[in-house]
């Protein structure tokens, strides 16, 4: 069990094991067992981890809730998944109590100082919420049965739901020899030792860390979870408790390399050992940045909540392959195929299928047609297009949803948004496709400016144009003060792509 810090009182391992224990005991007591479904909407928080821990023992399914949802998010997630309890932070339930299904018995956790301080969370807004029934209450009561990890239960992650409503992941309990085979990948793909001392700012609803922090407590190691992520804060933290692994997503690191150098060559760093980070393309400008600053430290992994992880590249082999996410890793089968399921050569694009046999099966709640979709010969795509090169080394084209289709011609907007990540000024980026009378679709890109800075249309085309074929520069250019992004680094193309669609008849 790990030691986990959060504020002044850090819970030492001794005293979180008597709280998942309690925290599995009162799950019981509720009724919540083998195959049942129990719903977090939870900050970044040692009870997040205590309860998804306390879950896998008692062998129930733990659905983790995005606390940005608004209520009909949120009650769709809860109708779907047939949760029978959400424990809720007290400043998150006033956004969807109303939504809330009478079959769900509700509990909740009042926010830590720290979080409060975070999220600016108002005291008023605590009032009445706190006068439920009180998770904490119901667990320090409970007693202390002989609980343990010998039939674990799994995470029901909800995608992301940026080509629709989400659906809920629910996955067949582990075998024991896969319960070790995926505790090799963690080291393999997260560097999870023990001993580490480990940092975690990311959003632990999310299945990547929420990955990381579980095989993190599984060991005997220190673990840092902040609230919400602070580019500076993270590197005091590196700093002043000599941290040695840490798990960050992109637009981390597009934030602490936007810090001044004065603050960035202020701390120590020498520490550090293995960051580990998916979730999100990584353009390898950006990669190439942080190796130069901190070493050779980070590592990328190919993965998704339905796949597992699936491959791994470390900093030398990033700088010698560009771009690349990176080799399977030991016993995971990586092929491509084309459209007609016909594996394709070496160098040709086309859908990715993979298969980690340290995965259980899953299927989608209430869905199985759609996980049927995916698979193909015991392997599964989730829609992602990429090619091997020579030495099997797994480059991601871009999504076969986001594909653009412009007078015939098949165009990829993540090699575009490779490029235009890369442009001074710029902070953020997305491309797509938007009707066009002529070609069917053309491409607009949406440019988040960095604050301060006044990009012109005409200085992005030009930049583009020295770069990639002139078929490939976006007609329009659209600029936002923040583009939709999730947390992960995923951004809501949906959410952009939408409004130039809504009227016309036949999408390409």
């Amino acid at each position: 069990m790990p030691t986990i810090y959060f504020d002044a009182s850090p819970d030492d391992s001794q005293g979180f094991n008597e709280k998942c224990i309690r925290s599995a005991s009162a799950l019981k007591e509720i009724g919540i067992g083998r195959g049942d479904v129990v719903a977090f909407m939870l900050h970044n928080e040692p009870v997040l981890l205590e309860l998804m821990l306390a879950a896998r023992m008692v062998g129930a399914h733990f659905c983790l809730v995005n606390w940005h949802f608004k209520a009909a998010e949120v009650k769709h997630i809860l109708d779907d998944s047939k949760a029978k309890a959400l424990i809720v932070h007290a400043n998150l339930l006033e956004q969807i109590r109303n939504v809330i299904p009478s079959t769900v018995r509700i509990f909740v956790e009042p926010p830590r100082e720290r979080t409060r301080a975070a999220f600016e969370i108002d005291e008023r807004t605590l009032h009445s919420a706190l006068k439920l029934d009180s998770w904490q209450s119901h667990r320090d009561a409970s007693d202390r049965p002989a609980v343990t990890m010998d039939k674990p239960g799994s995470v029901m992650v909800y995608t992301s739901g940026t080509t629709g409503l989400p659906k809920g992941i629910r996955r067949s309990p582990p075998s024991p020899e896969q319960v070790e085979q995926v505790a090799q990948s963690a080291r393999i793909v997260c560097g999870i030792e023990t001993g580490m001392r480990a940092l975690v700012s990311a959003p632990i609803y999310h299945s990547a860390p929420a990955n990381y922090v579980q095989n993190a407590a599984l060991q005997e190691t220190h673990l840092w979870i902040e609230p919400r992520f602070d580019a500076q804060e993270t590197l005091r933290l590196i700093d002043s408790k000599r941290i040695t692994h840490a798990y960050l997503v992109p637009t981390m690191f597009r934030r602490l390399l936007q810090l001044p150098d004065e603050t960035r060559t202020r701390y120590d760093l020498s520490s550090l050992k293995f960051v580990a980070c998916t979730g999100a393309p990584f353009p390898p400008e950006t990669k190439r940045s942080m190796i130069d600053w901190w070493g050779p430290v980070i590592h990328e992994a190919y993965a998704a909540s339905e796949l597992g992880w699936i491959t791994h590249i470390d900093s030398e082999e990033a700088l010698r392959k560009p771009g690349s996410v990176g080799r399977a890793i030991p016993g995971t089968v990586v092929k491509i195929l084309s459209a007609k399921g016909e594996e394709l050569p070496r160098g040709v694009t086309g859908l990715i299928y993979a298969r980690n046999p340290a995965m259980p099966d899953f299927t989608y709640a209430n869905n199985d047609q759609a996980r049927r979709r995916l698979e193909h010969n015991g392997l599964w795509t989730l829609g992602d297009m990429g090619y091997l090169d020579a030495q099997d080394y797994l480059y991601v084209v871009d999504r076969q949803s986001d594909m653009v289709i412009s007078g015939g011609v098949n165009i990829y907007p993540a090699e575009i948004e490779t490029v235009l990540a890369s442009m001074p000024g710029v902070a953020d980026c997305a491309v797509f496709g938007v009707p066009d009378e002529e070609f069917g679709e053309a491409l607009l890109a949406a440019v988040q400016p960095l604050l301060g800075t006044s990009l012109t249309t005409a200085q992005v085309q030009n930049f583009l144009r020295e770069r990639i074929a002139n078929y490939k520069v976006p007609r329009s250019v659209i600029f936002h003060d923040s583009l939709p992004r999730e947390d992960t680094g995923k951004i809501f193309k949906r959410k952009l792509r939408e409004p130039y669609w809504e009227t016309v008849a036949r999408r390409v």
